[in-house]
């Protein structure tokens, strides 16, 4: 039994480093079970030929070695990733951002929110909460179908005047027959920091983190 030489295709690095790397882990494991099933079953009378089985183990190394090197280009290549991701993030600095959310943050006197609706509503309630959780805020809001914007001062519903912390806002959409309607809720603030420690970058409004995957735009 004999094992041949590795064609050329074997070992080339496709445009996918995943790809590459399972490729050349899959003909590793391949050479390496038929250099030693060759082993196993050669006539003892006739024995596979000394330079033969050493140019098979040099094949076998020189793979080992792609193996390694695609690993490393896999490492890189997510690095080099993560820095772009991270650069593009500083772009957000001092910018005003729309993203996925409900929680946000005071900031020059206001907190800002996007809402959506489904369908038409008969009344539609809008709840401020603190970080607690405890009601501060409650107004009635715009019935109509699709996007709507509503702003808090800071004032609270007992008259005290909040200055900073985060809050959440809540939007219950009823129709005429007191049916509830979906809706969506989006935050509206000023990007203060960017944080690029993770795999994905987090932008900084105010006090809330917001992954830069959620911004939906940016003004």
């Amino acid at each position: 039994m004999q094992v041949d030489s590795l064609s050329s295709s074997t070992v080339t690095t496709t445009s996918s480093a995943k790809s590459s790397s399972a490729s050349l882990a899959g003909s590793y494991q391949s050479f390496l079970t038929l250099l030693l099933k060759q082993l196993e079953v050669q006539d003892p009378t006739n024995p596979v030929d000394t330079a033969q089985y050493t140019s098979q183990l040099v094949q076998l190394s020189s793979l080992e070695q792609q193996m390694s090197m695609s690993d490393k280009l896999d490492e890189l290549t997510s690095a080099v990733q993560a820095l772009g991701t991270g650069s593009s993030a500083l772009g957000y600095l001092g910018r005003t951002v729309t993203a996925e959310g409900d929680t946000t943050a005071l900031q020059n006197g206001a907190a800002n929110w996007e809402y959506s609706l489904n369908s038409e509503a008969a009344s539609v309630t809008l709840t401020v909460r603190d970080e607690d959780g405890a009601i501060v805020y409650q107004d009635s809001g715009a019935t109509g179908q699709g996007s709507h914007s509503f702003t808090w001062d800071g004032t609270g519903r007992d008259g005290a005047v909040h200055t900073s912390g985060t809050y959440s806002l809540t939007v219950t959409a009823l129709d005429s027959s007191k049916a509830a309607i979906a809706t969506e809720t989006r935050i509206k603030g000023t990007v203060t920091s960017v944080d690029t420690s993770g795999t994905s970058a987090a932008l900084g409004i105010g006090g809330v983190s917001v992954p830069a995957d959620d911004v939906l735009s940016l003004s």
